[in-house]
């Protein structure tokens, strides 16, 4: 009688209860439990089958509708059963006629949208069954579904959309190549910023681009879609910030994975001239909602590593970033994220370098199980190490902008964690020492944030140091063949600790000059090694400065061999250089040295010839040249630097006649 009824009227009249039924589809449930009713629903369903398997499209729209009555969404037989029965050609062209691109009988323009609707929705709900889902029928209709997307947006038809693509997409890696090929980043990236906040279409796309982003290099896609994936940060930034449910730890380690890559690099660059400033506000809010709450391990592990992105794109300065979004209406203060973060790090080292003594010197060394779980350790470690030096950093540098931000009380609890980490760090190294390991990126990058805060305060620990600081300067990286990384990284506390004389002796006691001198070779000899910061080249140079001014008061060993090759290296690295300091330095250092030899000595030297005595008598004229001109123009640094080399010459002109003739010619 139904049927009758249906088939008898217009199809206008048929579409107009279509939208009616549409969420009938998805959520139907019969609240009818009389006994002849649940008899009769077998049948019922039979008779919607045998009208979807009709010749004519009214007859197959009408059974559309009334199995909706009798199918629930879960119901995988019946679903199939229902697929089956309608056909993959009529619902290709009931969503093509939605499209404009197709023709189902009796359809007009008016009626266009029920169409799209009916027939994405009954997707959809078909997709809910794993084979249809991963069958090359559904997979074909991704790019018409892509193009409903980025032609409707705000349309009611989306959700429906969104939820065809993640099925479709989690039941099978071809899905995710199609929907990549057919332009989904693309279509996501732009559609995906204009969804509500929280709602479940904004759900769905960011599960199908972390499902995508999992599938496929994401090497490539930044290759791809650079532009597009840096929009699609920001959007997902700011569902991070606002969202608080169970959908936040799955963007932050959607974003993680995203910022953290080994092939980030490029998306990094592309945020950090991002216009759209906001986005790293709501990062700040995420973060910190993660970190001051109870959560597990492993998430406040994953904050931390996007919080090392973030430090990474913005600086450190955006640890005490000032939070004003209309949106977010908690109140974060501006150090809160710093001493969430430098509070969560210095856990995360205390127990990761914990873990790591006990698994590198108790544990079995002799499965590969161990030698993995070293290396995710060692890679955690170097992610709480970074974000503590550059919390170093950024308090050795608070101008009066910070300082509005950063009070007193602040800094203090900033200092003492940092003490105390530096503390365990320290205690990390004597353990290794103690049982003769000095190769490791783990035991290099503490010695980096030793040297990084000692070179800032040099008054804690200052005992410890002075014990390790031998086996500190014999640190090598798994991938270098003697120290050289490690003495770079101590340059700055060196240069700090030798302005006293208890830093001079400690480094002249502990024999720590000569790698001191053998590495500033190799910053400036004719193989010099390329660094990342030339700086270091001045700090090596002041440190042994420092060392030869009060050699005589420390009685320091001077090893012969050791500073001839230092000689030479000099004026190696002055011969093609017009920059005054780099001269005076040079000269400077070379005249403390030839207080203690004689160019008799010199040249009979086995690693010393005549061409290093011309090079060394050029420098000499050149630096000594000011003398006679005038030195307004000379920077303080470079006058003090003048004087020493005047009076080193005063002293030993005499002994080096090949020099002195240079100078006075």
């Amino acid at each position: 009688m139904v049927s009758n009824l249906l088939l008898s009227k217009t199809l206008h009249f048929s579409l107009s209860i279509f939208v009616e039924s549409l969420v009938i589809f998805y959520t139907v449930s019969l609240q009818d439990s009389q006994p002849q009713l649940e008899q009769s629903q077998s049948q019922s369903l039979e008779d919607c089958l045998k009208l979807l398997k009709g010749e004519r499209d009214e007859q197959r729209l009408a059974g559309l509708l009334l199995v909706t009555k009798f199918c629930k969404g879960d119901d995988v037989v019946s679903l199939r059963r229902v697929y089956d029965a309608v056909g993959v050609r009529f619902l290709d062209r009931l969503l093509r006629t939605g499209l404009g691109k197709g023709n189902v009988s009796g359809s007009g323009g008016d009626n266009r949208d029920v169409y799209l609707q009916l027939s994405v929705t009954v997707l959809a709900t078909f997709c809910r069954v794993l084979e249809i889902a991963s069958s090359e029928d559904m997979i074909s209709k991704m790019p018409l579904i892509l193009e409903i997307i980025s032609k409707q947006p705000g349309a009611p038809v989306l959700e429906e959309c969104y939820e065809f693509l993640y099925l479709v997409t989690t039941a099978t890696g071809d899905g995710v190549t199609t929907l990549y090929e057919s332009g989904g980043i693309k279509v996501l990236a732009l559609q995906m910023s204009t969804l509500p906040d929280g709602s479940h279409s904004m759900e769905l796309g960011i599960k199908i681009v972390q499902l995508m982003l999992s599938k496929l290099s994401l090497e490539v896609v930044i290759n791809d879609y650079l532009s597009e994936l840096s929009m699609m940060v920001t959007t997902i930034a700011r569902q991070f910030a606002v969202l608080h449910n169970a959908l936040k730890f799955e963007l932050l380690h959607l974003l993680s994975a995203m910022l953290s890559s080994n092939y980030s690099a490029p998306l990094h660059e592309a945020l950090r001239i991002m216009p759209d400033v906001n986005w790293s506000l709501y990062m700040h809010v995420g973060i910190v909602a993660i970190l001051q709450n109870r959560v597990a391990p492993s998430d406040k592990l994953q904050a931390l590593i996007l919080a090392e992105s973030m430090v990474s794109i913005k600086g450190e300065g955006w640890l005490l970033s000032q939070i004003k979004l209309p949106d977010v209406q908690d109140s974060v203060p501006a150090d809160r994220c710093l001493l969430l973060v430098l509070e969560s790090s210095r856990v995360e080292i205390a127990v990761l370098l914990n873990e790591l003594a006990y698994l590198k010197y108790e544990a079995s060394q002799n499965t590969s199980s161990t030698a993995e779980n070293v290396h995710l350790k060692q890679q955690n470690v170097a992610i709480a190490f970074f974000l503590v030096e550059k919390i170093i950093k950024l308090i050795s540098n608070i101008d009066g902008n910070e300082g509005d931000v950063i009070d007193e009380s602040t800094l203090t609890k900033v200092i003492h964690g940092l003490n105390e980490t530096i503390g365990v760090v320290l205690e990390y190294l004597q353990d290794a020492k103690e049982h003769g390991k000095k190769k490791g990126n783990d035991l290099l990058a503490s010695v980096r944030l030793v040297g990084s805060y000692l070179a800032e305060t040099p008054i804690p620990y200052k005992e410890k140091v002075g014990e390790l600081l031998e086996y500190m300067l014999s640190v090598e990286g798994e991938d270098e063949p003697s120290p050289f990384d490690s003495i770079c990284f101590l340059f700055p506390m060196l240069c700090q600790s030798t302005m006293e004389i208890g830093g001079i002796k400690a480094l002249a006691s502990s024999g720590g000059y000569k790698p001191v001198v053998e590495c500033l070779i190799k910053l400036i000899g004719p193989n010099c090694r390329m660094v990342e910061d030339d700086g270091c080249i001045f700090l090596a140079c002041d440190t042994i400065l420092n060392l030869l001014l009060k050699k005589d008061q420390v009685q320091l060993p001077m090893d012969h061999t050791t500073f001839v090759n230092l000689l030479k290296a000099l004026a190696y690295w002055t011969e093609n250089s017009n920059d005054p300091s780099i001269i005076m330095m040079a000269s400077s250092i070379c005249a403390l040295i030839l207080d203690s030899t004689s160019e008799k000595a010199l040249v009979n030297h086995p690693n010393f010839d005549s061409n290093c005595l011309n090079s060394l008598s050029r420098l000499f004229a050149r630096s000594l040249a000011p003398c006679g001109k005038d030195t307004s123009d000379f920077a303080k640094a470079d006058m003090d630097l003048l004087e020493i080399v005047t009076a080193g010459y005063s002293r030993w002109a005499h002994r080096f006649p090949h020099i002195r003739a240079a100078v006075e010619r």
